[in-house]
């Protein structure tokens, strides 16, 4: 279903023009001139307008598709023009009106397949900017048996409408999973539009959420779709949304009930129609109780929670999962002939991997760079010499706890980029106030 206003001072042009949208399920607005119009789009936004060219008043149909190709170039423009006045429609086109049609319109057919053509055009330029951004994952599992019950509850919940909040360490798949659960349901045609709200700035993110209209504040030169807006149609995923800040939290908690929103700077209402992802490596019921996350958002977002094990319980996906990451990355350095040697793949084994996927990621990416030959052997890894040594070199009786693995791994991170928190975040794959709230739990300085 798109939301189309069609514009046009002939009122039985008009009530075919709506008769015939509305059969197939479209949200049709009507007005009679230009300047309704424009009062109109000021208020929301739309997929599509389909305007005459020649209308009483103040504002025709040339001036209108100029005001409305500045206030919402994202919309689609099909313009109507008498017979004999073809020229006109090609101006119109030029200013980056998607077709005309002539009047009298020969059948409700041909009206249906134009404006399909152009909600197609729409959807296509959407999805093409999010695959700009999009990064490729490796497959979920390879058949852990500890993956089993995860992948049956994804396949469950990707064939219905519901929110989904995936639970886990930093680096175990959350992406992976939620793209699965995008590309098995009936969405699977829309955009999926991942947002990182760890790494972006607190002062961008609103922007980047809800986009932001021209001059909406200093440097906003043009007006710019969100990434909800984006995912009109599709799936929106917000991945650690334990880091995002408490306005926005009340800002996206409006947005889940009502199913719309304002551009940063804007005052035109614009209507969404996504599938929430939500995930984090963080404790959220912990910080409700904290008062630092929304009680009533967390329960719009955890309708169906699903957390998925780390990397060191999943045994059976290590052998593939390395020889899938080291040939990409072989790849993008230049080295595609690389191979591990049995020693590297034993010691693979035996990590702990407190970074997960992004932490065996890293791994194999320093010891491709650093490997004599086609070759990668254990030495090259750079890992501890046992799981049961720490970085400090102090060998301990007992198997290391997971707070010490991580208390380690995240001491050798500051250690490596001099103590920058927003790179030792970085190289750890995990939010800056993520990596506050360890340092201070750790008592690291």
């Amino acid at each position: 279903m798109a939301s189309i206003l069609i514009v046009d001072d002939e009122e039985g042009i008009r009530e075919f023009l709506a008769d015939t949208l509305v059969t197939d399920g479209h949200d049709i607005t009507e007005v009679a001139d230009g300047l309704a119009a424009v009062r109109v789009l000021d208020q929301r936004g739309f997929d599509l307008m389909i305007t005459d060219l020649r209308m009483p008043g103040a504002l025709d149909g040339i001036d209108l598709l100029r005001r409305a190709r500045r206030d919402q170039p994202e919309m689609e423009v099909v313009v109507l023009t008498a017979h004999g006045t073809v020229d006109n429609a090609v101006e119109a086109m030029k200013l980056g009106a998607f077709d005309y049609l002539q009047k009298p319109l020969s059948s409700p057919a041909e009206l249906r397949l134009l404006v399909a053509r152009a909600l197609e055009r729409r959807r296509l330029l959407a999805r093409d900017e999010v695959q700009r951004t999009s990064l490729s994952t490796p497959p979920l599992t390879y058949g852990d048996p500890v993956m089993t019950p995860v992948v049956k509850a994804l396949e469950k919940v990707a064939g219905t409408n519901s929110t989904v909040l995936l639970l886990g360490e930093s680096g175990t798949g959350k992406e992976v999973a939620a793209r699965t659960i995008h590309e098995r349901s009936a969405r699977a045609q829309g955009p999926f539009v991942p947002v990182n709200c760890a790494a972006i700035t607190d002062t961008l993110m609103e922007s980047e959420i809800f986009g932001h209209e021209k001059g909406a504040f200093t440097g906003a030169t043009q007006a710019r779709r969100g990434r909800l807006e984006l995912a009109d149609g599709g799936t929106l995923f917000l991945d650690e949304i334990g880091e995002l800040k408490p306005e926005l939290q009340a800002k996206l908690l409006r947005v889940l009930q009502e199913r719309r929103f304002e551009r940063v700077g804007g005052s035109r209402t614009i209507d969404v129609d996504v599938r929430w992802i939500a995930a984090t490596n963080r404790d959220l019921e912990g910080m409700v109780r904290e008062g630092t996350f929304r009680d009533d958002l967390y329960h719009r977002l955890a309708v169906f929670p699903i957390e998925l094990p780390p990397l060191r319980a999943r045994h059976h996906d290590l052998r593939p999962l390395s020889d899938t990451l080291l040939a990409r990355i072989g790849r993008e350095v230049g080295r595609p002939e690389l191979r591990l040697d049995d020693e590297a793949r034993e010691r693979i084994a035996q990590a702990p991997w407190p970074g997960n996927v992004r932490g065996l990621a890293n791994a194999l990416e320093r010891a491709a760079i650093m490997a004599e030959g086609d070759t990668i052997r254990e030495t090259d890894l750079r890992l501890a010499d046992s799981p049961r040594t720490l970085s400090t070199g102090h060998t301990v009786s007992q198997p290391v706890t997971m707070e010490e693995v991580e208390r380690s791994a995240i001491r050798d991170a500051l250690d490596a980029v001099g103590g920058n928190r927003r790179r030792a975040a970085q190289r750890l794959g995990i939010g800056e106030r993520t990596l506050y709230d360890k340092i201070k739990r750790y008592g690291l300085t």
